[in-house]
């Protein structure tokens, strides 16, 4: 029998997977937006000082591991990468570091998931529900975000 508490971390994970990988009514998620993405693609700018793909997917991790912070208390300044928030990228336009950002991504998803598990089975502080819903906004925001990037970037290579 499913407890009202079981309920809600079912619930809560399904949120958070919707917005980052599940298949949901409101179109891609943001796995989905950086499948397939070249690093040409990733490395491409609409304009001077503005944000690119790549920088979108690091910025999305970095406030996955955020909120998987907090939720736990860890301390600040534990993000893989140098820099907050937005994280000039890329240092190395190759394939490989594409691939390892990437990756830093699905982990920094898996460690949040992980961290709101053990929330659930009373291994650390209140369940921040709100930001479980941010985080899940969050990347719907910026995978939408990544779809209109990447139809101006064929726009534009179509018009060179």
């Amino acid at each position: 029998m499913k407890t009202e508490h079981s309920s809600e971390a079912a619930l809560l994970l399904e949120i958070l997977d919707q917005g980052y990988e599940r298949r949901a009514w409101h179109g891609p998620n943001l796995k989905g937006s950086l499948r397939g993405v070249t690093v040409e693609e990733a490395a491409w700018r609409p304009g001077p000082g503005r944000h690119n793909i790549w920088e979108i997917a690091v910025h999305a991790a970095y406030w996955k591991y955020v909120v998987r912070r907090r939720m736990l208390g860890g301390r600040r300044g534990s993000f893989p990468l140098q820099g907050s928030n937005w994280i000039r990228r890329p240092g190395d336009p190759s394939e490989k570091a594409w691939r390892q950002d990437r990756q830093l991504l699905e982990q920094t998803h898996r460690d949040l998931r992980k961290a709101l598990g053990d929330l659930f089975r009373g291994k650390g502080r209140k369940i921040p529900v709100s930001m479980i819903f941010g985080v899940a906004f969050h990347d719907v925001y910026h995978a939408a975000q990544i779809r209109l990037l990447r139809r101006m970037f064929a726009d534009v290579r179509r018009h060179q």
